[in-house]
């Protein structure tokens, strides 16, 4: 495994143990896609730090049983935004 690579690995693991971030916030972060992210903390980080990578794996299955309540919270407001954007429109079309 080339040095970037691994350093890279490392460094996602310790931001997504300090940040308790997900695989997405991650990928921001490092400027990579979800997939290399994911792979980089469940096939390779294995392989280079095995402590480091069951640490990493507890923050992901939490994150992944929480990933339910967070959708919905986003549905929420989106729904929310949305509704108060008709009552203005109507209240605008009341008064003329």
């Amino acid at each position: 495994m080339k040095d970037y690579i691994r350093e890279r690995v490392v460094s996602a693991a310790k931001y997504i143990l300090d940040s308790r971030a997900t695989v997405r916030e991650t990928a921001k972060v490092f400027g990579v896609s979800k997939s290399t992210i994911h792979k980089d903390v469940t096939e390779r980080l294995p392989r280079i730090n095995p402590l480091l990578a069951g640490n990493v794996k507890t923050v992901l299955e939490y994150n992944k049983a929480e990933r339910h309540i967070r959708g919905g919270k986003a549905t929420k407001e989106k729904y929310l935004k949305t509704s108060s954007k008709r009552t203005q429109n109507y209240d605008r079309i009341d008064k003329n």
